[in-house]
């Protein structure tokens, strides 16, 4: 009785979460420009429209490369991380770990506040898109090393001895034998690190300056009533590719598991 219960709880919080998402497709192949119902006909306009909006394309462009630049210095960093966070002993690691896992709770709108007096009062620098790679890859990295973690902890220490053994460099056992074990996980983190950035609307608003990324463009389109249909379209497009993103980086997650003959324990974190 306590399971069923558990069960029917969880399935009702989750329709209460992800119901809203269901209505974004329906109002965006809805040929009304009022967001209610009931619904009048079947179009794709607002899709076709999205195509000649120079402005969201630059927006889009710009999302892009913030996005990919970001996962890429994450997983480094995170790769590092992990590896030490791992495979190494070294004096006040719990901490280390856990000051560099921090802005996994610390609340957005304090780092975006906090980094924006940092690059502006103290240090004069113009906001662009570097600023927000940035501050990007700092909320990423914890994602990565959450990801990786579980990637290395797999992973035996003495494969790196036995190669470094054998005439080795300790680069060159972690480049030959290490890294294609733990691709998996860096694939990835790859993925889940350019979904966080790629759909981050705080920061960004705060450090975007005169060149605004998707989400904070959206938030710029929801003051006009007449565009409402075309963020619809938008969002519809965002989440068909966020969920995409996400079931292959939980694929590889899984994959590399498997590859290392470990018991998957669910989940990224």
């Amino acid at each position: 009785m306590k399971g069923l219960g558990l069960r029917a709880y969880a399935i009702a919080y989750l329709i209460f979460l992800y119901a809203p998402i269901v209505l974004l497709p329906m109002f965006a192949f809805n040929d009304a420009r009022i967001i209610a119902f009931p619904l009048s006909g079947f179009t794709t306009s607002w899709f076709e429209m999205l195509w000649t909006n120079v402005a969201l394309g630059q927006a889009v462009r710009n999302s892009l490369f913030i996005a990919v630049v970001t996962s890429v210095f994450a997983t480094l960093l995170g790769i590092c991380a992990a590896r030490a966070g791992a495979m190494a002993d070294f004096p006040g690691k719990r901490g280390v770990i856990g000051f560099i896992m921090l802005p996994l709770v610390l609340p957005e709108i304090i780092v975006a506040v906090s980094l924006l007096v940092i690059l502006v009062q103290i240090f004069g620098l113009n906001l662009n898109n570097w600023s927000i790679i940035a501050a990007h890859t700092l909320i990423c990295t914890p994602f990565s090393i959450a990801i990786l973690n579980g990637a290395f902890q797999n992973l035996d220490p003495s494969f790196e001895e036995a190669a470094m053994d054998l005439g080795f460099s300790r680069f060159e056992a972690f480049r030959l034998i290490t890294l294609p074990l733990v691709m998996p996980g860096i694939i990835s983190s790859l993925l889940i690190s350019f979904t966080i950035s790629l759909d981050e609307f705080i920061i960004a608003f705060f450090l975007s300056g005169a060149n605004p990324t998707m989400p904070v463009f959206i938030w710029s389109m929801l003051r006009f009533q007449d565009a409402l249909p075309q963020v619809m379209a938008l969002g519809t497009i965002l989440v068909t590719l966020s969920v995409v993103l996400l079931v292959t980086a939980e694929y590889f997650r899984r994959r590399g598991i498997a590859r290392a003959g470990r018991k998957d324990t669910g989940g990224f974190l």
